[in-house]
């Protein structure tokens, strides 16, 4: 008993020797321009070497605490700044780490039937449920707030809308747009706007298969959703689509989209299920008419970009001119880590659509899929996109980016 007790003691001892109290994270770069983005470390790991299943503190060089998250596929992720050809150095320790301020978070919005948003400190998203609006639909943002909660709730705000409705009854339209006018999401109030047609296309960033001919085989509205991950420093849902008939083949379509922190970019990983047989898909962005040829395609780099002006037939016609004026420049982009993919422009008129740059790629069955979509806007202050060619000397370095992540140890 006393010698079964020494051996139990000495174990523990061992054990006790091989536990690290903080683990070195070195992250470094490839590439020869600087880069900050949100990196992934092995909660498992993580557990092992420290010996723990409690949370993860994470600090700097300096020793000061940065933000974190564990998502749902247990996987740490934090925020890291790695000067060109360089190696930054952060630490992971036992502890409690603080209440973080969220910067990526979506929902349900079921004031608005079935939409569903999300958003980070750059960007914000929404796809619909119903009608035949099946692409990514897109905000404009001009702050680093999260804005989607308060621009619903002004949208839906039943007493200004019963004011302009009772003005308009009794004959004062002009006034009843001018209230509408002043709490309008598609009016720029000092923050953002919603100006981007979707219609029946790709919208800002969506997939589709390609039909025997090459033509887009367009999707459905989205059937259900799980969040995933809801904040502080990345969104994640999943989306599940109605079956559909493909070339006689039962097949349904799922899609994973994950925004980080800080980020232009939604990642999304796709996956069909009833396939048989390889297929070709396409993801691409539409082309509208009042800017048909602002775009740009570049397969051999893995990205594509086009700058949209925005939609202005949602205004009075009395205020179209003055109020288009606000809607500014739009960029979209996507990126592709497949270097196989194929770039192209597909002519589809469709209402004020032309149709579609787009990334063609070759889908195997019961795989998955991944690329990137984005976007950004000339009003944001944050982000300085002027130009159709500041935004593709950022396609270019997130690009290449994704074709080269960052390299991590853990020790």
């Amino acid at each position: 008993m006393k010698k079964t007790f020494v051996l139990i003691l000495v174990f523990l001892l061992v054990a006790t020797m091989h536990a690290a109290d903080r683990l070195t994270i070195t992250v470094s770069n490839p590439i020869s321009s600087a880069r900050m983005e949100m990196v992934e470390v092995d909660v498992a790991v993580l557990q092992k070497k420290l010996q723990t299943e409690k949370d993860f503190v994470v600090t700097d060089a300096d020793g000061n605490e940065i933000p974190s998250q564990v998502t749902h596929d247990q996987q740490l992720i934090f925020q890291v700044g790695v000067a060109g050809k360089g190696k930054s150095v952060y630490y992971v320790q036992k502890g409690t780490p603080q209440k973080y301020e969220v910067k990526a978070k979506g929902r349900f919005f079921v004031e608005r039937q079935d939409e569903f948003g999300w958003e980070n400190d750059c960007v914000a998203y929404r796809v619909y449920g119903h009608g035949g609006a099946v692409g990514y639909d897109l905000f404009n943002k001009s702050t680093s707030d999260l804005m989607l909660d308060y621009w619903y709730a002004s949208e839906q705000n039943q007493e200004m809308r019963s004011v302009s409705q009772q003005l308009h009854e009794r004959g004062y339209a002009d006034l009843a747009d001018q209230v509408y006018n002043a709490y309008c999401y598609h009016i720029d109030h000092g923050k953002g706007m919603d100006c981007y047609t979707v219609g029946p296309t790709l919208g800002g960033g969506a997939n589709a298969l390609l039909n025997s001919d090459g033509s887009l085989f367009m999707p459905l509205c989205y059937k259900t959703f799980e969040v995933l991950d809801n904040g502080p420093l990345r969104f994640t849902v999943r989306f599940t689509y109605p079956e559909q008939d493909f070339n006689g083949e039962k097949v349904t379509e799922t899609r994973t989209i994950s925004l980080d922190a800080g980020s232009q970019f939604n990642r999304v990983t796709i996956a069909y299920q009833g396939l048989s047989k390889p297929v070709k898909m396409a993801a691409g962005t539409v082309v509208h008419k009042d800017n048909p040829n602002a775009y740009v395609l570049s397969q051999e780099n893995g990205y594509m970009g086009y700058e949209d002006l925005g939609d202005a037939s949602v205004y009075n016609v009395k205020y179209r001119e003055v109020l288009a004026k606000q809607m500014g420049k739009i960029y979209i982009g996507l990126l592709f880590p497949d270097t196989h993919i194929t770039t192209t422009y597909q002519q589809r008129e469709n209402g004020i659509a032309t149709g579609h740059i787009l990334g063609i790629a070759t889908y195997q069955p019961n795989t998955t899929y991944t690329y990137y979509f984005g976007s950004g806007w000339n009003k944001n202050p944050n982000t300085g996109f002027h130009s159709l060619t500041d935004w593709e000397a950022h396609l270019s370095h997130a690009a290449l980016s994704v074709r080269n992540p960052l390299k991590i140890s853990v020790k």
